[in-house]
């Protein structure tokens, strides 16, 4: 059995998920402003603005003086240009509505066995907490989806200043955990942020992996969950 007294984990496709696809909702936020634009379309759109604004403004432009809520207000109104939108004081009015709207459980859901997996681990005396890519909103989106109280901290790119795969916020982790790398663990979907990452700073680590998903030719076996509920049996077996 692995010695562990820290789990850390992160968040998006771990432990949530959007309820639908981003070009769903930004369609819906079109219509009420009675414009017609294809779900599809969007979802495109917001591929290339995203791409482009993390290209240029990394880690919601932290270090470039930005907000959060004003690198989420650019994303926002590129999309909706590149599909043909340009009235300033619509645009406004729909980042401003959908940079709200992204911060309730409207949009967001729990994982399967995820509640599930976090009680139980709770319950075998386990101290946890969050490492995410996120912005300051991840604490009200945890409370909303019932899923804050499981842990002690919850650490943001935005609030840190480092995004994973930087090890310094998993270094953070560990200081605000108070136990050594060789103690924790971090769990999370994603390859090089993640499983790659945590193990660099000599964390352990397991890397949630759907089925439909390549296999990474690196990471044994007894490091992959095809879902959470594998986790605690992993632990054991370590």
């Amino acid at each position: 059995m692995l010695r562990l007294r820290l789990l850390t984990w992160d968040v998006k496709d771990t432990l949530l998920r959007l309820r639908q696809p981003v070009g769903e909702s930004y369609a819906a936020e079109a219509r009420a402003h009675g414009l017609r634009l294809r779900p599809e379309a969007l979802s495109r759109s917001f591929r290339e603005a995203y791409g482009a604004q993390s290209r240029c403004f990394p880690n919601y432009g932290r270090g470039q003086g930005l907000s959060s809520q004003q690198w989420w207000g650019n994303v926002v109104k590129q999309t909706f240009r590149l599909s043909g939108v340009h009235e300033d004081g619509v645009l406004t009015l729909m980042a401003e509505n959908l940079y709200r709207d992204f911060c309730s459980a409207h949009n967001w859901e729990v994982l399967p066995a995820a509640a599930e997996t976090l009680s139980q681990c709770c319950q075998c005396g386990f101290r946890m907490g969050v490492v995410s890519n996120f912005d300051n909103r991840l604490e009200n989106i945890l409370s909303q989806c019932n899923l804050r109280h499981h842990f002690e901290f919850v650490l943001t790119s935005e609030d840190v200043g480092f995004a994973k795969p930087d090890g310094r916020i998993f270094e953070k982790a560990l200081r605000l955990g108070g136990v050594p790398p060789e103690q924790a663990a971090h769990i999370g979907d994603d390859y090089t942020r993640d499983y790659r990452a945590a193990r660099a700073v000599g964390m352990h680590a397991f890397l949630l992996r759907a089925a439909r998903q390549g296999e990474e030719p690196e990471v044994p076996p007894e490091h992959v969950l095809p879902t959470l509920g594998h986790l605690l049996a992993l632990i054991e077996k370590g």
